[in-house]
């Protein structure tokens, strides 16, 4: 019994750990954190996280900076900005964009958020309103420019970070305006033409729009400052050689935000710009996300133990005896492999495309990514469903349908508990990078019941086959999560090996289909399905192993994906 439960104890204390490291990363030197919200002009429900230094009181007011996050993430995206801006005294108010995390959709709405943002940081007694930075990554620069055109006397100077001024949501930039400006370009920058008109981004130097708000006729030189802070027309551009999603987990474009407001913005604590932290707490919350899947996968096995489910238990495993290994047919074997590895890379471009035309958000299917992620979700198992009489025969196993609804719900209950825990004692999510897992608001949980069921499906046809091609109990143990894991996850690893190999070779992404905005966005979209479908890949296999039937599994993976789905990405339309 003791041994059942020892993944998820393992699990708690992983979580205990990689929580408290996270934590005592961002806190540190006094720093407190407040969870908040509060309401826009129109009455929408703005959120927020607020880092409050221990020199911000109201008699000696510290500056503040308004940090927000890109597109289909979330205010803890920014939490390397935020925590060394905390640790050299600025407040900083570290915003959900309209229809992001806990902010009341629709995404896009009211400036992005930006004004209300501003004007909530401004309200503060401890905020020193003669010194207000702004910062933004990606959409988040669209934001804070937002907010700096509502209010254009309210801050004194602003960070982009792998954004741009211009239309469609920002008007452009010119040698006066936006005030004081460091823009973080990366040179293997996705994003390139969208924001600055270039084909790729290392020619950045030489957009006639960045020229335009650099106030020169000629290529503009990174590092060097063009204008006069004094007058607030400083200019500089930096150009760290990463990605659009590396910039907001990069000590070197961190680096760059601290230099530039420790040069605009008065007041604060003095640190040297290598003086950084913040990864400390990357490291505790992927170590509290490792935690998390072992905790499932914990819970899954100690239930097993209850009478309830004990019709479950595969009787070899719980016997302790197994079958005598069996040959598989090796050129099904590969041929079964290539198919479950690449079909699903192979659609994913052509799927979200389909979806982004005809499956637009709306009031009941409010998430554009979320619908096209489903979108690829159906026609692979369509797919699955049309291979499915070229799969190895398995016996099915009769009256374990409702027993795996119930150990599946009760195994994500446990782990949802766990993440809310956390959530309360540490302030973090399960995260890493752009791999985050969060609370749902209530809302989101009515998105949530919406997408399951497609979802669920997808899984349960998925890993239905997956098994019946490549799992035996005979199998050693690592080489069939090893199977697993890369039959899931290898498509995706070589697509994204190929775009990124294209990108740092020839200065842009190779892009298969007619439209040249699509490509980008769902290239980034596409790196999560590399871990996530990693941990169902762990999940199901594990379940398998005990139960010897896919459906435990997938159910688990189902709730599992559709939570993780829905609550980090955007809500476009109201709900």
């Amino acid at each position: 019994m003791r041994r059942r439960w020892s993944l998820a104890i393992a699990g708690v204390i992983l979580i205990l750990a990689g929580g408290m490291l996270a934590w005592l990363t961002q806190t540190s030197g006094g720093i407190r954190i407040e969870d908040i919200r509060f309401k826009g002009a129109k009455g929408n429900t703005m959120s927020a996280l607020l880092y409050i230094p221990p020199n911000a009181t109201a008699q000696t007011p510290a500056p503040g900076i308004l940090a927000v996050h890109g597109y289909i993430n979330s205010r803890e995206t920014q939490d390397g900005f935020a925590i060394e801006f905390a640790r050299r005294g600025y407040v900083v108010l570290a915003l959900d964009q309209t229809g992001h995390g806990y902010g009341d959709p629709p995404a896009f709405a009211n400036g992005f958020g930006g004004p209300d943002g501003l004007a909530h940081l401004r309200s503060l007694d401890f905020v020193d309103k003669n010194n207000i930075g702004l910062e933004g990554h990606s959409m988040g620069g669209w934001t804070v420019l937002a907010a700096a055109a509502a209010m254009p006397n309210d801050y004194k100077s602003m960070v982009l970070e792998g954004s741009s001024t211009g239309k469609p949501f920002a008007a452009d930039g010119t040698a006066s305006w936006p005030r004081n400006v460091a823009l973080v370009f990366a040179q293997y920058e996705e994003f390139s033409n969208l924001m600055w008109g270039v084909e790729r981004a290392r020619d950045v130097t030489q957009s006639p729009k960045l020229w335009a708000m650099f106030g020169t006729q000629g290529p503009v030189e990174p590092g060097k400052v063009y204008g006069d802070i004094a007058q607030g027309t400083a200019r500089v551009l930096y150009t760290p050689a990463i990605t659009h999603p590396a910039e907001h987990i990069s000590h070197e474009a961190i680096g760059y935000s601290l230099d530039w407001f420790a040069k605009t913005l008065q007041g604060g604590t003095p640190r040297p710009v290598d003086d950084q932290i913040w990864f400390r707490k990357e490291i505790g919350t992927l170590i509290a996300l490792i935690g998390f899947v072992a905790l499932l996968i914990g819970v899954f096995d100690g239930l097993l133990e209850a009478p309830m489910f004990s019709h479950l238990r595969l009787p070899e495993i719980a016997d302790g005896t197994e079958p005598a290994p069996t040959a598989p047919d090796s050129r099904r074997w590969t041929a079964a492999f290539i198919l479950t590895a690449f079909i699903p890379a192979l659609t994913y471009y052509p799927a979200f495309a389909l979806a982004g035309t005809f499956v637009t958000a709306s009031a009941w299917l409010p998430q554009g990514i979320t619908n096209q992620i489903m979108v690829w979700a159906i026609i692979n198992a369509l797919i699955t469903l049309a291979l499915m009489p070229f799969a190895p025969k398995r016996a099915s196993r009769s009256g374990i349908i409702g027993p795996s609804i119930l150990i599946a719900l009760l195994t994500i209950i446990v782990g949802y508990a766990a993440l809310w825990l956390a959530d309360l004692a540490f302030k973090i999510d399960f995260r890493f990078w752009i791999v985050a897992l969060k609370l749902m608001s209530a809302r989101q949980f009515l998105i949530f019941l919406i997408y399951l069921l497609p979802f669920t499906a997808f899984f349960v046809i998925a890993l239905h086959v997956l098994h019946r091609n490549f799992s035996t109990i005979a199998a050693p143990r690592a080489a069939l999560y090893f199977t697993n894991v890369l039959a899931l996850t290898l498509g995706f690893i070589v697509l994204l090996g190929l775009q990124y190999g294209t990108l740092w070779l020839s200065g842009k992404l190779f892009n298969p289909l007619p439209d040249p905005g699509f490509v980008p966005l769902s290239t980034i979209v596409a790196i999560q399905f590399v871990p996530l479908l990693g941990i169902c890949a762990i999940i199901a296999t594990f379940t398998w192993r005990r139960t010897g039937s896919s459906l435990p599994g997938a159910l688990i993976c189902g709730l599992f994906a559709t939570w993780y789905v829905v609550a980090g990405t955007a809500t476009q339309a109201a709900f």
